[in-house]
Parts: structure tokens; C-alpha cells; sequence
């Protein structure tokens, strides 16, 4: 393999910063030589010291005494219980009833049980933690298929089952081979010493199902080739990149070294170009984790890799999308929730990797969003999501020293680039409304069909909601996507137009988005007839404004004669709608401000009770949302107004 650009030129994301470092040294103009020189050796070229190394990993070392603690309780539990099965019937019945929840839930923990492992041994040095590692190590080498069987391509082939002997480099094989390149790094040598030849299985299998299909395939959907990149491609570049730095250390494995990482950094340039300058990421907050913070991580590494000659903390990109997670903030546990994100994720999120690549960028705020979730005594990290996240996060002295400060809270974001906007009553604070509304287009990643749509809260608190997604089955990604609710158009608070829901696609869009932001006031308006099947309506103007502590919407619109029109507002909390008249009021969820929701007179109300069962959705909402539809077919325009009111002690009785 041969890797030779054209001139620097092609390059406009993270490999142009490379060959500017490169040029101040007098480099040559081949990527894989260009590594070959600067890569450090593998047993030194990963970011976290070796178990040998007791000044870290000792009794007294810094690594976090609190998530040693925490690691080790659950580790202990683990001993003399069974590893879990991953069962071929699981595995088939992603083609079956859809789900993939039974075989991914078992081998997560599998992963999770092999990480707690890892870090007892390396703390301890004790015989019975290397067993336990054994043991998690084999059966990873022993199981038919690292991909997630939602992802294997054997069914384009006639079967049901993951293929051995033609492996699908996904997701799930990215994470086993860079879990396993840690697990070397960490505890390789004693793992060696008690059990030799175990070394040589790992790389073994890593190559047969990673290094050879990443570089003898070349139409994986998720490196960018055909212009459409997404989350999976700093993922799987960045757990390559990993694999390789540690686990091609054999003779001869050197030249192949850089080759590989040059390929994998080549993939995730494209990644890194498409970001857009604001640093939005149209998969919403949720994917920012697997996405644009998987590319900072593994860029991160390879600066430590590679000495710092290639460092990419000055690409535009890199450093706006480290601001996305607090701009995406609504307060507390809270956040803007597009596409297939949770409006409450998961608190043990890697907070210590956005710390981490904000301290790099030097952007104070996303430094202090981060720290606003770190807490004395709690652990700096969890294996949740992944051995190399836990052992950064609990050997980072900056973030484990790190004092817990209040979050920006920023009063004005506004995103061309998905053409997003959320405005608060004043920066620093929940206090009051925060709204959020959304133009975009339909055809974005994990799309929800949802242009036009808004979120309100109150102190922080989702009233006005975007549902969010239940678990992944098959047919999320399949051709039935928008036969589940959450995903369809009258889930979100959206107009029903004569009848007619959003259509996907990057050509249903918002038209003619306008923002004006000032101290007083923020007005966003779009028409949101594109978003719509052809002929639905000549035009439906959306006006949201925010001043004075209200938020008001108005649409007005343009449609056939006797057309039939519904406006939806999705609701979180207890709700109350006075009966023949045109209010209703909405106590949240957490115990925030009440909210008062104004209609015109004469417009119609009904409402319909959503009950939830899905575990995504209940742990998040509770059991039920209220979808409130207002019918405003016989009006040319509708105004509502939300405003805060506090509860009265009869209302909350």
C-alpha cells in the first residue's frame, strides 16, 4: 500500500495541519513515512502508563482512588459468577423479530467485565485478576464475530449467522480490537509471563478481523468515499488507529504501522472536513460523543503518538464542535435532544475527553461544562463505554484535580449550519424559559422528520419535548424507519398539513430561515411547506420569538381551500387544559416553574396520552407524554404563547 497525495492542497482538515508540521521539519511528501519517522515505539506510543509503572498504578499512585474503589467493588462481584454467553439464537434474531438488544446487552457486559478486570490487575498485580483477564481475553478471541449482527452484510449473502471467514469491520470489531490493543498496553507483559503465547492470539485475531478487511476493502460505507460521512467513521478510524499504534509490533509490522494509520487518518481527514465551522453536529447532542468526540480522542492520541508533530487542536472544526455540548445545554441533566439523542443521556457520559479536548482548544467554557460534572470522592471515569475511555479518564491528574464550577449556560446559540437556535432569559442561568428551534432538512443523520419543530423548557426542565428515540431494533435503520412514532413528524411539535406528515429526505427542508438576535429579543422564522409532500401548502411561515420572558409562535400559511390543518404540542409533565377554552397548564417533570400555554379563541383543542413502556423513553419521561392538537383548519393563522406562572397551593394539590 502506497499512500502518496497529489500536493498538500488535498487536504483541507486534519492531515493539512499534519503537512504543515511536517514541512517545518523538511519532511517528504508520504504520509506513512511521515509517521514511520515520528511514531513512538509500540509499548510507548499509547497515553496512559503501563501497569509496571507503580508511581500511576500503586497503592499510592494518581491514578483515581475513587474509581479504583468503584472498579474493583464490581470487579470483585464478578469473581466466581459465569462470563456471559453470547448465544447464536440472539444473534439471529435481529432478522428475525428485529431485536438486537439480546445479544449486544450480553457482550457489552462481557467487554465491561474484561475492563473491570483489566484495571484489578493493573492495580493489584495479583495471579487472580490475570486469570479473570485471561478468560475475558479468549473468549473475545474465541467468539465467531466482533460485529454487531444488526451490522453484518452475511444476510446480503444468505445467512443469518456472522461469516468467519469474511468478517465485517464495524462498530463492534472497531471497539473489541481497541479494547484489546489497551488491554496489551496495560497488562501485556504479565499476561505474557503467566500465559505465553496469548499475545500472539490477540494480534492474530485483530488482524483477521480488522487490519486485512480495513485494508483489502475499500467500500465500507463509513469511510466517507461517496461524500455521506457520519459517527461511524472517527469511531472505527479512531479504534483502528489504536489497534495499530500498540498491536503492529512485530518484525516487519513497522512500515505496515504507518501504512494502516495513514489509511485510517486519510478516512477521518474526510470526517473532519465535512464538520461544519459553527461545530454543530446534525445527529444532535447525544451523537457528538460518538462522533466528533471520537474523532478528537483519537486525534488526541496520535499527537501523543506521533510527539506532537501532529497536532490537530487548530483545525477551525475541531475546536468550534468542542463548544457543542454546552451550547446544546438546557439545564441540569437536560439537553437538546435531535434526532436519535436523549433528552436526559446517561450522567456517567466521558465527561474527563470533552475536559480534556477543551483544555487543548483553550475554550474556557466547554472546560467549565465539563468540570460542572465532576465531583469530589465520585469516580473520574466508569467502563461503560470503553477500557481506553476508563483508563484516560482515571489517569488524567487535570480532570480527577478538576473543581467543580457552574456550567456557562449561554444565553444566544445560533448554528447555520443546521440552522438550530436556543436563546435563555440570561446567561448563567435556568431560571425562566429556554427555547430551542430547529429548521434543517430531513435527510440529516438519524433523522426525525422534524424541521420546524421547537423544544421549550422551564428552569431547564423539558414541557414542550422532542420524544427521542426508543431502543434500536432493525427497523430503525431499515425501510420501515418511519412507522415508529418517535421518528414521524406528528410526534414532534410540528403542524399536520391537510392531513399530510414531513417526508424524509435532504430535499424536504426549511426555506427562507431568518434569525435576529439581540439583549431583548430573538425572533427565527422559516417557511416549513418544503418539508412537506408537494402541494400540502403553497407556504407555512413559522415566526418563534423570545423577549420579556414569553415565547411566542405564530404560523400563518397558504393551502387549499377546506384543507384540514393540526398543530401538535408534545408535552412533558402533568397537564391540564381548560375545558372549552383556550388554555392549558403544564407542570413539569423535576418540580420546575409551571407553564401557561395560550390559544386563540375558537380553536379546537384535543389531547391523546401517549403511555411508554420502552426503558429509553420511561427513563426519561416517566410513563406517558400528552400530545396537545389544536385544529386550525378554518383559520388562516394561529398565535400560542407559553409563559411561566407559578403553581398556586391549590394547583398542587
Amino acid at each position: 500500500m502506497t499512500l502518496t497525495p497529489s500536493s498538500h492542497a488535498a487536504y483541507s482538515g486534519v492531515l493539512a495541519e499534519f503537512w504543515r508540521a511536517q514541512d517545518a521539519v523538511g519532511a517528504g511528501d508520504n504520509l506513512a513515512d511521515a509517521l514511520r519517522r515520528t511514531l513512538r515505539p509500540p509499548e510507548d506510543a499509547l497515553p496512559v502508563a503501563p501497569a509496571h509503572d507503580r508511581a500511576v498504578w500503586g497503592a499510592h499512585g494518581t491514578a483515581d482512588q475513587s474509581t479504583v474503589a468503584a472498579v474493583l467493588s464490581r470487579a470483585s462481584d464478578d469473581l466466581g459468577t459465569s462470563w456471559p454467553v453470547a448465544l447464536a439464537s440472539a444473534a439471529a434474531r435481529v432478522h428475525g423479530d428485529g431485536d438486537r438488544e439480546s445479544w449486544e446487552s450480553v457482550v457489552f457486559e462481557r467487554q465491561r467485565r474484561l475492563s473491570r478486570a483489566v484495571v484489578a490487575a493493573a492495580v493489584t498485580e495479583e495471579g487472580r485478576w490475570l486469570d479473570e483477564v485471561l478468560d475475558g481475553v479468549w473468549l473475545l478471541c474465541e467468539q465467531t464475530s466482533w460485529c454487531w449482527p444488526a451490522h453484518d452484510d452475511a444476510h446480503a449473502v444468505g445467512s443469518v449467522l456472522a461469516i468467519p471467514d469474511r468478517p465485517f469491520l464495524d462498530l463492534g470489531a472497531g471497539e473489541v480490537a481497541a479494547q484489546l490493543a489497551w488491554v496489551d498496553h496495560l497488562v501485556g507483559e504479565a499476561l505474557e509471563t503467566a500465559y505465553p503465547g496469548v499475545r500472539a492470539r490477540v494480534r492474530r485475531e485483530v488482524r483477521r478481523r480488522v487490519f486485512d478487511p480495513f485494508t483489502t476493502r475499500r467500500d465500507w460505507h463509513w469511510i466517507g468515499l461517496d461524500g455521506d460521512v457520519h459517527n461511524w467513521n472517527p469511531w472505527i478510524h479512531g479504534n483502528v488507529i489504536t489497534a495499530a499504534l500498540r498491536l503492529l509490533d512485530g518484525p516487519g509490522e513497522r512500515e505496515e504501522r504507518g501504512e494502516i494509520i495513514a489509511l485510517a487518518l486519510e478516512g477521518m481527514d474526510r470526517y473532519v472536513t465535512a464538520l461544519p465551522l459553527d461545530g454543530a453536529i446534525d445527529e444532535g447532542y447525544g451523537y457528538w460523543w460518538n462522533g466528533a468526540c471520537r474523532a478528537l480522542e483519537a486525534l488526541d492520541v496520535v499527537s501523543f503518538a506521533t510527539e506532537g508533530h501532529l497536532d490537530a487542536a487548530e483545525v477551525p472544526a475541531l475546536s468550534a464542535t468542542v463548544a457543542f455540548p454546552h451550547r446544546s445545554h438546557l439545564g441540569g441533566d437536560w439537553y437538546l435532544n435531535l434526532a436519535d439523542g436523549q433528552a436526559k443521556p446517561p450522567s456517567d457520559q466521558p465527561w474527563h475527553a470533552l475536559h480534556r479536548s477543551a483544555r487543548a482548544v483553550g475554550d474556557d467554557d466547554a472546560v467549565a461544562h465539563a468540570a460542572s460534572h465532576r465531583r469530589p470522592g465520585v469516580p473520574a471515569a466508569t467502563e461503560t463505554f470503553g477500557l481506553g475511555r476508563l483508563v484516560r479518564g482515571m489517569t488524567d491528574t487535570d480532570w480527577i484535580e478538576a473543581p467543580a464550577v457552574p456550567p456557562p449556560l449561554i444565553d444566544r446559540v445560533w448554528l447555520p449550519s443546521t440552522e438550530v437556535l436556543l436563546a435563555r432569559g440570561r446567561s448563567g442561568s435556568t431560571a425562566g424559559l429556554t427555547v430551542a428551534v430547529k429548521g434543517g432538512h430531513n435527510g440529516e443523520h438519524h433523522n426525525h422528520n422534524d424541521v420546524g419543530s421547537f423544544v421549550l423548557a422551564s428552569d431547564g426542565v423539558p414541557v414542550v419535548v422532542d420524544v427521542g428515540r426508543p431502543t434500536y431494533t432493525k427497523q430503525t435503520f431499515g425501510p420501515d424507519r418511519y412507522d415508529i412514532w418517535t421518528m414521524q413528524s406528528a410526534w414532534h411539535n410540528t403542524p399536520v398539513i391537510d392531513g399530510q406528515q414531513q417526508s424524509p429526505g435532504p430535499e424536504y427542508r426549511a426555506r427562507d430561515v431568518t434569525v435576529t438576535l439581540d439583549e431583548a429579543t430573538v425572533e427565527w422564522s422559516a417557511d416549513l411547506a418544503g418539508a412537506y409532500p408537494d402541494g400540502a401548502a403553497a407556504s407555512w411561515q413559522r415566526h418563534v420569538s423570545f423577549g420579556e420572558g414569553r415565547v411566542r409562535v405564530r404560523d400563518e400559511w397558504r393551502s387549499a381551500v377546506g384543507a384540514a390543518h393540526r398543530w401538535h404540542l408534545v408535552l412533558a409533565g402533568k397537564v391540564d387544559v381548560d375545558a372549552g377554552g383556550a388554555t392549558a397548564s403544564v407542570r413539569p417533570l423535576s418540580g420546575a416553574t409551571p407553564v401557561v400555554i395560550r390559544w386563540p379563541a375558537g380553536v379546537r383543542s384535543t389531547v391523546t396520552r401517549r403511555i411508554l413502556e420502552d426503558p429509553l423513553l420511561t427513563d426519561v419521561w416517566g410513563t406517558s407524554l400528552t400530545r396537545l392538537e389544536l385544529d386550525v383548519s378554518d383559520h388562516p393563522d394561529v398565535v400560542v404563547t407559553f409563559e411561566t406562572h407559578p403553581a398556586t397551593t391549590e394547583e398542587i394539590r
